[in-house]
This record gives structure tokens, C-alpha cells and sequence, in this order.
């Protein structure tokens, strides 16, 4: 929990980290202790095997293991960051995969193999069990793998969402994807889309192609969140699965304002054009679509970051996510024009209620609490 003042004096209040990256330790640790044959010997994508690296380094210093593993691979590490350091409450994990793979089932088995790490090293360890939620990883170019993941770990009571890959080949409005959101309405999870590490046979970042530098790839991947949601709202996908809830955790949650004004102005007029998505598109956002917002996002700690944040209803849409451990990893900081009810939905409400985390019921074992304004 963490530590605000503001004009009715000083307030505690609860922290979901939406975004935490984990790793494996090793390719060593990925292939001999979670992958069989005959993929444990194939060939696949280092996690650093991306064109584009960040000037300093990807990851945030400190965060690799005790013996040099990777980073954010180690348990306890982690743990003392976010929960001790931070005053973190509770830690949504999202396992870095490869990306899309040429062969589908080496694409799988990839993902299950983190899936498998995810539950069995953190959602089950026996000290920090309790703090953490997990996102199941599935392949969308193997649909019946990826509902066998689903089908095997919706259960569990700490596994809160699937995770598929931000860089698709084809649009998630597509009707191939279908039965996909159809398993995660019925198992009760929200889909995670994520930029992935390690990027297989994925689209250029941008529809022209590579860009020049990290700084361009960096301001620009996040967008296309834009066009899968965007189609989405068109080939009627959330009104077909009105119980779909979706996450774009890699923020630019702050540009949907402008793109789904555009698309309600040309879609007013053309709504018989899509009798299966009758509404405006804008109607389509509240209740399925969601944001996972950090340091990078929105306008800042501005006068009109409170009224920004509350347009197109985003102060509704939008989780707070550290990105730890990535070199860009953020501390809780919120801008002070946000109002009480603004700061609580961004700090934990939201998070809370989609992925349903009872915070009163998680042991809150930080020393002392870290004030903020």
C-alpha cells in the first residue's frame, strides 16, 4: 500500500502491479527442466533476438538473479522489489515468450513450458504464493493448443488471464480467432495482448515496415493495439461475445481517444454496413476494453491529466503496470489533478474488480508505506 495526501488528509491505499514480466532463468532452465523432445532440441529465438535494443540495456538494473539469471527470473529478487520496495500488493505476471513461431506446435510448446514455470516457481511458491496472479500464455496461430492451455489451468485459482502476443499475423477480429475468445468468455478470464520479447515471425512494427531506431519503435509498437481493437468494434466481436474483456497492456491507452472519435465519426453514418456491430463503435469500449498505463503514458503530471485521463471513460479502462523488469520499469506515480475515485481506479479498483483480487484479503507485508502526491 502506499501513502497519499490530498485535501482530506493522508489516505493508504492498495497497489495492483497489472504488468510484471517473468522470465526463465536460462535457455538451459527453459529446454532441459520444461521442454520434451522434439522440441526441447529445436531452434527458436533468444529473448534478446529483437532488432531493436534499448541504449543502456533492456533491463532495469539489479533485477537479474543471484548467480546471474535473467532478469526478473528469480522469485525472491522480484519479490523484494516489488512487494518490499515498491509496496506492491499484488503482481499480475506475465510470462515472456518467443513470439509467433514458423512451426504452431513448437509455438505451443513454448508457451506451455512457461505456463508450467509461471504456476508451478510462482503462483504455488510457498511464501509469495499468495501475492502473485498469473497470465497463461497461448499460441492464436494454434487454436486447438491454445484451448488445451486454457482448458488445463482455468481453474486455478490464481491464474486471472490469457496472454497472446501484441505482433499477430492477422487481426484479432478475424473470424479464426473466434473459437479463441469464445474458450476465454467461457473459462471467466480477460485476453492480455502484450509485445513480446524475442520476436518471431511477426509484422514490421509499423504497416510501412522497420524503424530507424529503438526510440521510433519504442513510441510507435504500442499502436497497433489501435488496429486490432478497431477491428474488432467492425467484425463485431464484442457483440457477438458481449462476456469478452480485453487487456492491451503495453500502454498508448492515452491515444484511444482521438482514434475511436475518428472511427465514431465515420461510423455513424455507416452502421448498416455492419449489422452484426450495430452500435456506435465508442459503445463497445466500456466493459471490454482495458489499458495497462505506466511512467510513459497519458500527458503527465499536468493540470488536465485529470480531465484526460476521465475522456472516452479511460479513468474506467486503465490499470497501473510497472513493466519490471524492463529498463523502462516505473514506480507508482500519480498525477496530483487526478481525483480520489481517478487515483483508486488506477491504483487497484480497476485491476481489482476485471481480475477479481479481494485486497483485503492479501497479507500486506511491507515495511512501512512510501508517500506520494
Amino acid at each position: 500500500m502506499i501513502e497519499f495526501s490530498d485535501d482530506t488528509g493522508t489516505v493508504t491505499t492498495p497497489v495492483i502491479d497489472a504488468s510484471v514480466h517473468i522470465f526463465f532463468g536460462s535457455n538451459k532452465d527453459l529446454r532441459q527442466n520444461f521442454m520434451r523432445e522434439p522440441f526441447r532440441s529445436r531452434g527458436f529465438p533468444d529473448y534478446e533476438m529483437d532488432w531493436y535494443g534499448a541504449p543502456g540495456g533492456e533491463y532495469a538494473k539489479g533485477t537479474k538473479g543471484p548467480d546471474g539469471q535473467y532478469p526478473g527470473s528469480d522469485v525472491d529478487v522480484v519479490a523484494q522489489h516489488l512487494f518490499a520496495d515498491r509496496h506492491v500488493d499484488v503482481a499480475v505476471l506475465h510470462p515472456m515468450t518467443r513470439g509467433i513461431m514458423p512451426d504452431r506446435h513448437l509455438g505451443t510448446a513454448i508457451a506451455a513450458a512457461h505456463n508450467d514455470m509461471m504456476v508451478t516457481r510462482w503462483l504455488e511458491h510457498d511464501e509469495f504464493g499468495e501475492r502473485f496472479r498469473g497470465t497463461i500464455r497461448v499460441n492464436p496461430d494454434d487454436i486447438a493448443g491454445a484451448l488445451r492451455e486454457i482448458d488445463k489451468y482455468k481453474d486455478h485459482p490464481r491464474v486471472v488471464q490469457i496472454g497472446i502476443p501484441l505482433q499477430s499475423r492477422e487481426l484479432y477480429g478475424k473470424p479464426q480467432f473466434w473459437p479463441l475468445w469464445e474458450a476465454a468468455v467461457d473459462a471467466g478470464l480477460p485476453v492480455a495482448a502484450h509485445i513480446e520479447v524475442g520476436a518471431g515471425i511477426a509484422f514490421p512494427p509499423t504497416p510501412s515496415g522497420k524503424t530507424l531506431t529503438y526510440e521510433q519503435y519504442a513510441g510507435f509498437m504500442s499502436l497497433n493495439y489501435i488496429y486490432h481493437v478497431m477491428n474488432m468494434i467492425a467484425e463485431g466481436v464484442f457483440e457477438r461475445f458481449d462476456g469478452l474483456r480485453f487487456v492491451w497492456s503495453d500502454g498508448a491507452g492515452d491515444l484511444l481517444t482521438p482514434f475511436i472519435w475518428r472511427m465514431d465519426c465515420f461510423g455513424r453514418p455507416h452502421l448498416e454496413q455492419t449489422p452484426w456491430a450495430p452500435r456506435m463503435p465508442s459503445d463497445y469500449l466500456p466493459g471490454h476494453v482495458y489499458f495497462v498505463q505506466g511512467a510513459f503514458d497519458g500527458p503527465g503530471d499536468t493540470e488536465f491529466a485529470g480531465e484526460w485521463f476521465g475522456f472516452t471513460g479511460k479513468d474506467d479502462m486503465t490499470m497501473f503496470g510497472s513493466s519490471y523488469p524492463h529498463w523502462n520499469t516505473s514506480e507508482l506515480m500519480v498525477p496530483a489533478a487526478y481525483t480520489a475515485e481517478q487515483r483508486e481506479k488506477y491504483c487497484w479498483r480497476n485491476a481489482a474488480e476485471l481480475y477479481g483480487i479481494d485486497i483485503p484479503d492479501i497479507p500486506v507485508t511491507s515495511a512501512g508505506l512510501v508517500a506520494q502526491n
